[in-house]
């Protein structure tokens, strides 16, 4: 068996190596985020040209999202055969070329046209996230990936931060020399951000190393789960009944899938909401700059934070730090509802600061346990062989929750206005807390027995 090494012995060379293999495959997936992004930006020019309601909206966004988690089911257990590197590689091809798609086919106007490539587009970035789980699981040993997820939550918000500012740039309207883009021109939102991801394929593709073993570190990541194995590889039958007859996978799954319902729906609707009812133009507004931006960082914060919490302080458990954040999530969202139906969110000084205010305080909360619970979780259930299937199951569930609550948040506010789009968020946190109560109770059952499979720890 490897020897375990703490993070303090590791030998000279390996932490700076592992920054690395970590710096690219991070800023590879945020510039997935940022080819997923732009398109909330979008959305009001195409609401302006086409004439779109919000549920129409929320139905493209439901698509990519249905699309999304059923790839994140198939190309998750792909991953655990293929390796992470290959997969991540086949996502960025695909999101390349269908932004691409989207920004010089999107003329026709049609809502099926802009479904079915959004679509697509969400089977291929469902790539990204296990190949890079995958990767890191080699990586870092159990104590560790509760920070790794925190840094993970870094790295993807990174990529929102980046489209938050090159969006409205680019909706402002440029020029470079006789080149001239003319103000409000949305479908260059899915023209340039592709770039950046091709640019990082590159990178992806000469620089990352799949294990330590493969970059000349042997023996210093411990993984419980796989008896000493260095290899990273298992087949798609073993992965697949492994992962799914996992005591706890589903509890996981089930959690993740409140997180997706809150986090898209807040984080895709709100340059609507800034639009419609706040009454904001988001490429001009300071308030709708900082608050995009905001959310990002306060994420960035509660990721790391989560993370470290239960690496230090739970010994590598995410359940009970988990729990606090979806019921803390919960108490947030209802006082803003309370608050939002009383009318005190609008088109006023005071108005505009709440409604920004709620907006961040979700960020914070919802991308805790989105960091938590869909990257440390996985790579505990899964190890260095299994965890792109483990994080395939876990983060298809909070696609599938977008999914349903996407739609059925759009005809609602279609038809009666703003002011219930929190109250629909409000239940899911409590629903998330109570899926990590019952893996604690789990938990504590498969620790009394005589002795507790190494594979039962979440």
């Amino acid at each position: 068996m490897p020897t375990i090494l703490t993070q303090s012995k590791y030998p000279p060379g390996f932490r700076a190596r592992r920054g690395l293999n970590w710096f690219i495959l991070g800023l590879m997936y945020a510039s997935f985020y940022m080819c997923r992004y732009n398109f909330r930006f979008a959305t009001p020019g195409m609401v302006e040209e086409f004439h779109f309601n919000t549920f129409q909206i929320t139905g493209i966004l439901s698509a990519w999202s249905v699309a999304y988690g059923f790839g994140q089911l198939l190309n998750g257990l792909l991953t655990d055969r293929i390796g992470g590197r290959a997969a991540m590689l086949i996502g960025a091809a695909g999101t390349i070329s269908l932004n691409l798609i989207y920004g010089f086919a999107s003329f026709t106007g049609t809502f099926s046209t802009f479904a079915l490539i959004w679509l697509v587009n969400g089977y291929f970035q469902s790539f990204g996230a296990p190949g890079m789980i995958k990767i890191n699981a080699a990586w870092f040993n159990r104590t560790e990936r509760g920070t790794f997820a925190g840094i993970f939550g870094f790295m993807i918000q990174s990529g929102q931060f980046a489209i938050n500012n090159l969006a409205p740039f680019l909706l402002a309207g440029f020029a470079i020399g006789a080149w001239t883009i003319g103000q409000g021109e949305w479908r260059w939102l899915f023209r340039i951000p592709p770039l950046i991801t091709a640019f990082m394929a590159v990178l992806v593709a000469l620089i990352p190393r799949e294990t330590p073993e493969a970059a000349g570190y042997p023996g210093l990541i411990h993984d419980e789960l796989s008896a000493g194995e260095t290899g990273v590889r298992v087949s798609i039958r073993e992965s697949f009944v492994t992962i799914f007859t996992h005591p706890l996978v589903w509890f996981y799954a089930v959690a993740y899938a409140c997180t997706g319902a809150v986090r898209n729906s807040s984080d895709q609707l709100a340059v609507l909401y800034f639009v419609e009812q706040l009454k904001l133009d988001v490429a001009k507004s300071a308030a709708a700059h900082w608050t995009m931006n905001l959310m990002p960082l306060v994420a960035i914060f509660g990721s790391l934070a989560s993370g470290i919490v239960s690496d230090k302080f739970f010994k590598g458990h995410r359940s009970p730090v988990a729990m606090g954040l979806y019921f803390g999530q919960s108490v947030v969202i209802i006082i803003a509802a309370v608050i939002i139906y009383s009318g005190f969110v609008g088109p006023t000084p005071a108005g505009v600061f709440l409604g920004c205010f709620f907006l961040v305080m979700i960020s914070l909360t919802v991308n805790s346990t989105h960091s938590l619970v869909g990257a440390a979780a996985p790579m505990d259930i899964g190890g260095r062989r299994m965890s792109g299937f483990a994080s395939g199951v876990i983060d298809s569930f909070q696609y599938f929750g977008a999914a349903i609550a996407l739609p059925v948040t759009g005809w609602l506010i279609d038809r009666y206005g703003w002011g219930v789009w929190y109250p629909t968020m409000a239940g899911f946190g409590l629903v998330g807390g109570c899926a990590m109560l019952l893996v604690m109770s789990k938990q504590r059952r498969l620790a009394a027995l005589p002795v507790a499979p190494a594979q039962n720890r979440d």
